[in-house]
């Protein structure tokens, strides 16, 4: 596989119809030195001369899925706050000096967060061209040597880089072969390597999974469901010889919901309206399980 070959023909796509308006608006956005906080919100601030334009081109990036950012007294509240989720985490993590790639890294939130670890090297993995342009709005005012890549997993084993901490969070269940895309992120690691990965499960004791017929949680490309123990199993299929479970957690509406920076549905539509501990569909209610897994070293 021709990574360099794929990625200038996916540098095409900064052409396209509805994303040449925002990379034109980043090419006009004013330029200078500015003061960068790295916490639950990634906060920018300073001598900006035309906030009300740094506004401007903020809402039409929209949605903004992941986040917060606040921008020159701009607060972009997206649907999700994915502080939540990385503070969760936080604690299971020690990224200094490390080569980390986050996969479906979105609008790279966590990778600016990650920044405080002073790793080796950060890499986001996401094909979307309007999450690159939110990351290369965001990127402008905090000059990071964060690389973005146009592509997916199935990519990574092929990457120029062999990655110490991959993060893969919310993509598992989006892939029809979940065995297939974890051999993909063994394959991107390098000796001893780890992943820090996320996904939907059920509750229960058996090797078992939930494969909704449609759609699950009006989501649907959601494939398998499944319990702690068939991951655990999927992973050793996949040849990691470690699983450890870092937390568990039920998704609600303090992490996700409906703002006025996204537009359509989100969780609170997801569910059964009468019953919360079930999806639309009649499943469980969406819950995650976050999961570090080990390379053996071969």
């Amino acid at each position: 596989m021709n990574i360099d070959l794929i990625t200038k023909e996916r540098q095409s796509w900064m052409k396209w119809k509805n994303i040449a308006p925002l990379r034109k608006a980043l090419e006009d956005l004013e330029d200078g030195s500015w003061n960068v906080t790295l916490g639950d919100v990634v906060k920018i601030s300073g001598n900006c001369t035309r906030p009300s334009e740094i506004h401007n081109v903020a809402r039409m990036m929209m949605p903004w899925r992941k986040g917060p950012f606040e921008l020159f007294g701009t607060y972009i509240d997206s649907e999700w706050r994915s502080n939540v989720k990385y503070n969760l985490l936080r604690k299971h993590f020690n990224l200094k000096d490390k080569k980390v790639a986050d996969i479906g890294c979105n609008n790279g939130y966590y990778l600016f967060r990650m920044q405080e670890d002073t790793p080796k090297l950060l890499v986001g993995f996401d094909p979307s061209p309007l999450y690159k342009t939110q990351f290369d709005f965001i990127n402008h005012f905090v000059k990071s040597d964060i690389v973005y890549e146009l592509l997916g997993v199935e990519h990574l084993e092929f990457y120029e880089e062999k990655f110490d901490t991959i993060f893969c969070l919310g993509v598992l269940y989006h892939r029809s072969d979940p065995v297939a895309m974890l051999k993909s992120l063994y394959r991107g690691l390098d000796k001893k390597g780890e992943v820090i990965l996320d996904t939907f499960y059920i509750e229960g004791d058996d090797e078992m999974c939930l494969c909704p017929e449609s759609s699950y949680s009006k989501i649907p490309n959601i494939y398998f469901v499944p319990t702690i123990k068939a991951l655990q199993n999927w992973c050793k299929r996949a040849g990691f010889s470690g699983f450890e479970v870092l937390e568990t957690s039920k998704t609600d509406s303090s992490e996700q919901r409906k703002t006025s920076w996204m537009e359509g549905q989100s969780l609170e539509d997801f569910l059964d309206e009468n019953d919360a501990s079930k999806t639309v569909e009649g499943y469980p209610a969406p819950a995650r399980v976050y999961v570090k897994i080990i390379k053996d070293g071969k």
